[in-house]
């Protein structure tokens, strides 16, 4: 796990720039900083820096930029196949001069080529340089959970992990996307990655699973290697189901716990951490340390069920309560960080969870981002899946009731209390946007934007999972997780984020997700003894969350003048509505959500907006 940045083009970046920028990438590696430059036979000039956080092969020898023959690479991520795809070099005669997946990665595709990435297992961004063509190729692994920003102007193209990184080389800020801002007030978070947008004008992303090639001359070309795809296989039985998926996340957990140095886990009460940690201590043996954050608003404390699985498990466990000291002054920091709002309340404990796993010593978190898109985990997933069955009388009526007894008392979305929902409308997505023309009218100026979708599949529920996997919530996660684990200098592993796993899961039939109106069926029998049966019976769903006011002294006047001074953001929205907003005694979820993305907007135009 490491930094990267570069460039390609016309223009020599100045050293001083090059320098900035390299202290800049300081905290996602900390071990080592380096760059080349070139300028190709077209006249063009490339600059490629890195700097390093070690976790494979803790030695100098694996520094980069790398090179292998005419190639050098500058990497972020981790291969995680790299002992097989070694052996499978070795055996056609190449040779090692490292232990460290950076050299088997370009070693791959020197000898194989760039589709032998779609056999690449693990999480990167990466650029190489060929002195031999003179061009440069970009790259991003296939569920994208390692950025890769881009830039291009009359020069040529910057890229970076980091948007500071690109105006650090760039030598200028950019100009702030008021539509996105926008876009994120009123949609809220899940909207914020359906089309390509980012906080800053002419700033993009590469797409996730693709390859972006410069030829030496500059021009552009891009391909996929990999498509998600949704191929149910009705002929599957359920035990077929569970022994396939249990087969692909023991074998994505012990792909994931290699590194040469030691992992922690977060872990929580539910059902998807608890999976991948008795994974680890149980089938592997690993010396499990788990780290909670504790909630104390009972909408979202599960600190019972987290204290059950430690005594069951006998792990290593480390909690902390949140921390709502110094709040503001904090979240200013992480918005510098994120150069951009941060997301969801949510996304500041989790901030807190990795400073206290780096005060540990550890270099690696493991946490379970998307099983809830793998295998159902939303409450409209429920509905979505009532819908799937509704004809067969017997399935959908034991369903109806099981939702009906075990889901319905948590639901707190009021379109969502309606189990007939999807059955009355099937393109309802209300409950998405929840509020947004409310919310709208915090705006000075007119500003809307329908919900819409990408089309995976024909099923209803597979193509609200596909759609949050690819373009709402999963996103969301990767961009915040990476972003404050690499403050503190952590690598962030995901092990649902597993091509096996993933291509195996939406081959299950839809009928299969949920039973006893419990989500995650599969999942749940799957690592049935290996986890606590208490974990996997337990049919609340909390996932982490924080009402604002238990961080916001509203009454304080200090506090409520910060809210309230002047600032762009009113030059945007109208004071008089955030006065009355933070005026009232407590706020619905989605209110309370909405006064947390004006203050993190707030800081972000204030501190980019200039």
């Amino acid at each position: 796990m490491c930094g990267i940045a570069g460039y390609f083009g016309v223009r020599q970046i100045d050293p001083g720039r090059v320098e900035a920028c390299l202290r800049l990438m300081g905290r996602r590696g900390p071990d080592h900083a380096a760059y080349r430059q070139w300028i190709n036979a077209a006249g063009q000039h490339v600059c490629l820096l890195h700097t390093r956080l070690s976790i494979i092969d803790l030695d100098e020898r694996a520094n980069q930029p790398f090179g292998v023959g005419a190639k050098w690479l500058v990497y972020n991520g981790e291969l995680y196949n790299y002992v097989e795809i070694r052996e499978e070099l070795a055996t056609r005669g190449v040779q090692f001069r490292t232990t460290s997946d950076t050299e088997v990665l370009l070693r791959a595709i020197d000898h194989f080529g760039w589709s032998y990435l779609d056999k690449c297992e693990g999480m990167w961004a990466f650029a190489v340089y060929d002195e031999a063509d003179g061009s440069l190729t970009l790259s991003r692994d296939r569920f994208g959970e390692k950025p890769l920003y881009l830039y291009r102007d009359e020069t040529g193209i910057y890229f970076g992990s980091e948007v500071k990184f690109i105006v650090a080389l760039l030598g200028r800020r950019f100009e702030v996307n008021i539509d996105h801002l926008y876009r994120y007030l009123v949609n809220g978070y899940k909207a914020l990655y359906k089309d390509g947008h980012t906080f800053f004008q002419g700033l993009s992303e590469l797409p996730h699973a693709s390859l972006l090639r410069l030829d030496a001359a500059g021009r552009e070309t891009r391909q996929g290697y990999w498509q998600p795809r949704c191929l149910p296989d009705e002929a599957m039985s359920y035990e077929e189901a569970v022994a396939g998926a249990r087969e692909r996340l023991i074998g994505a957990v012990e792909l994931r716990l290699r590194a040469d140095v030691p992992l922690a886990f977060c872990m929580s009460g539910g059902v998807d951490s608890n999976a991948l940690i008795s994974i680890a201590k149980n089938v592997f043996g690993y010396d499990v340390h788990g780290f909670t954050i504790v909630n104390s608003d009972a909408r979202y404390e599960e600190q019972d069920m987290v204290e059950h699985a430690v005594a069951a498990l006998g792990i290593r466990h480390t909690s902390i309560p949140v921390d709502t000291k110094d709040f503001l002054p904090k979240l200013r920091t992480l918005v510098r960080q994120h150069d951009a709002p941060v997301y969801t309340i949510a996304y500041f404990a989790h901030w807190l969870l990795m400073e206290l796993i780096a005060a540990h010593g550890y270099r690696i978190a493991v946490s379970g981002t998307a099983a809830d898109e793998l295998f159902t985990g939303y409450y409209d997933h429920h509905l979505a899946y009532l819908y799937e069955v509704r004809d067969h009388p017997q399935l959908h009526r034991t369903s109806r009731q099981a939702w009906m007894e075990h889901i319905r008392p948590f639901v707190r979305n009021p379109y969502l209390a309606n189990p007939e929902l999807f059955i009355e409308n099937p393109n309802f997505r209300d409950h998405i946007f929840l509020n947004a023309d409310g919310f709208g009218r915090y705006l000075k100026s007119v500003w809307c934007e329908p919900f819409s979708e990408k089309e995976f599949a024909s099923s209803l529920l597979r193509n609200r999972m596909l759609n949050e996997m690819f373009h709402e919530a999963v996103p969301v996660i990767l961009h915040e997780d990476d972003l404050n684990a690499m403050y503190f200098s952590i690598e962030n592993r995901s092990p649902y984020l597993d091509r096996q796993l993933f291509d195996f899961c939406y081959r299950i039939p839809s009928r299969h997700l949920i039973r006893r109106g419990l989500a995650k069926a599969i999942l749940r029998d799957a690592v049935r003894g290996i986890v606590p049966d208490r974990i996997l019976d337990n049919p609340r769903k909390v996932g982490f969350n924080a009402p604002i006011f238990s961080f916001l002294e509203v009454a304080d006047p200090e506090v409520r003048a910060s809210l309230l001074d002047e600032g762009p953001i009113f030059e945007h929205v109208r004071r008089d509505r955030i006065e009355h907003l933070i005026g009232k005694p407590d706020l619905p979820n989605s209110e309370s959500k909405f006064l947390f993305s004006f203050l993190t907007s707030k800081m972000f135009l204030e501190e980019f907006g200039a």
